[in-house]
């Protein structure tokens, strides 16, 4: 089975590193930037294709690793394609589903979604940190065990969704990252605020973001649950929301909510009436 990939940015790159690396057969990469294409051609020890044509008929897996809003024109470009049967194509898009691929089953075609839940930073180093990723996938049911052996065999885990559940899916994964981005940010720059630099706020953050990962791969988020709202400290929740404004004031409020949800589990003999009230 010889896989392509069209679109040479950082999921191209690093997917085509790291699958090369467990075995699998990297035919190569085409994009509209050539220059991109040899070089991660390069990167895998595989071939640059100069047209979708020549990669879609060189391989019989392609996967369209290119932005969200390219999937479907490359898409429409490839199903004119003669050779397009019995093809695998598959996007790696986090919020799509494989129904992006319309026609697929009228044209003998078998599409798929993959996406491994992990930020990709760079084109040359990602790779090196997927084996800590979980991949899911969806699709076709004829074939879906085609993909799910590629990503066994790097001996990462993968699950099989549903398609209806992608962009639920991805929310799950944006408010994990990008999300607890925004917080750090924001904390941040409240540190500051309080006469520290940048660099020092972050410094200052990071060992405290560090050991509640920790806590919580070992325990989960329930156990691992600290700070006012769980102790129930009505009185130190209320001056945080006297010192905070605008939208620090609202996510502060939001996410104490969602705290409270947790503490009870936590500590189902507790009454938190009154620190839900102040949360109103």
């Amino acid at each position: 089975m010889k896989i392509g990939f069209v679109g040479a940015g950082k999921v191209g790159f690093s997917l085509g590193k790291y699958f090369g690396l467990h075995g699998a057969d990297i035919g190569g990469y085409f994009s509209r930037n050539p220059v991109s294409a040899r070089k991660a051609a390069d990167f895998t020890s595989s071939r640059q294709y100069d047209s979708l044509g020549e990669i879609l008929s060189d391989n019989d897996v392609l996967f369209l690793t290119v932005p969200d809003g390219e999937i479907l024109p490359v898409w429409n470009s490839i199903k004119m394609l003669p050779c397009v049967k019995n093809k695998i194509i598959c996007h790696c898009s986090g919020a799509l589903s494989s129904d992006i691929f319309s026609d697929a089953e009228e044209l003998s075609v078998y599409g798929f979604s993959l996406h491994p839940i992990f930020a990709f930073y760079s084109k040359t180093e990602s790779y090196k940190r997927l084996s800590e990723a979980v991949f899911t996938v969806e699709g076709n049911p004829q074939k879906i065990d085609v993909l799910v052996s590629l990503v066994s065999k790097t001996g990462n885990i993968v699950r099989i969704i549903d398609g209806k559940d992608k962009a639920k899916y991805h929310a799950s994964a944006v408010m994990a990252s990008n999300f607890v981005t925004a917080l750090i940010h924001a904390s941040a720059e409240i540190l500051c605020e309080c006469g520290f630099s940048r660099q020092e706020a972050i410094g200052a953050l990071l060992p405290l973001i560090s050991g509640n990962l920790s806590n919580i791969r070992d325990a989960g988020t329930v156990q691992a649950l600290t700070g006012p709202v769980e102790r129930n400290d009505v009185r130190t929740v209320s001056r945080h929301l006297d010192c905070l404004g605008g939208k620090r004031k609202a996510v502060y409020r939001e996410l104490s909510s969602v705290l409270v949800d947790i503490a009870k589990t936590k500590h189902p003999d507790r009454n938190y009436d009154e620190m839900e009230e102040l949360l109103k």
